[in-house]
């Protein structure tokens, strides 16, 4: 049922104006005009702002950042899983002080050529269409201080062979959930923020803690 802008208001706790800036944004639809100075906004709208409000607040997106995922895909079940997979990625890349060129982050990282297709190659880095950012600056500097020392890479490629393995049924267990899905909500996209960004972090790090402890007792 359609909404007139006093009953959106009610019904998301935000502002007319924030309202109407997320429609001059695209974040939401266009209101219905049946008649001068009558509006109605779609249900759905209620939804779209409860999903904003949960980037913002669980993960720091800004409103440029949900934008760049809006228009990227939509919520329909051909956007569904892509949409995720966008969210992921700006997710993953943390948020930079700065991009850089591949040149440029070459010698910010006081790294030649090889070096980098080598950590490219190994899964330890990813180029963004962007280029690379604060986060992999920071990774480069964790990579380049276990060389120094002197220690095995072993760990780091069993992190990486393990998120691949992972994200393969990530992307099949999502696909098939969006795709059984008879209508996509904001709620189904918490759910797998919720499971991929709070879950999997959470159950990693518990199996680590409890497997140094069990070592532990065993050896004790």
């Amino acid at each position: 049922m359609p909404l007139k802008m006093k009953e959106l208001v009610a019904r998301t706790g935000e502002s007319k104006s924030t309202l109407l800036y997320y429609v001059k944004e695209g974040l939401l639809p266009e209101p219905l005009k049946p008649k001068p100075n009558v509006h109605l906004y779609d249900e759905s709208s209620v939804e779209i702002v409860r999903f904003i409000k949960y980037l913002q607040e669980m993960f720091s997106y800004t409103l440029d950042e949900i934008k760049t995922i809006f228009d990227q895909t939509s919520f329909d079940r051909e956007g569904g899983f892509e949409m995720m997979v966008h969210a992921l990625e700006i997710a993953a890349r943390g948020k930079p002080l700065k991009w850089y060129t591949r040149e440029a982050f070459l010698a910010e990282c006081d790294l030649n050529e090889s070096q980098l297709q080598s950590y490219l190659e190994a899964g330890y880095l990813l180029e963004h269409p962007q280029g690379f950012g604060s986060i992999e600056v920071e990774i480069v500097s964790v990579l380049k201080r276990l060389e120094r020392l002197g220690l095995e890479r072993r760990l780091i490629d069993a992190y990486v062979e393990s998120a691949r393995a992972i994200a393969v049924r990530e992307n099949e267990a999502g696909a098939r959930m969006f795709d059984a899905l008879e209508e996509e909500t904001p709620e189904h996209y918490e759910l797998m923020f919720d499971i991929v960004l709070k879950l999997k972090p959470y159950l990693y790090n518990i199996h680590s803690v409890k497997t140094y402890y069990a070592i532990k007792k065993e050896h004790a």
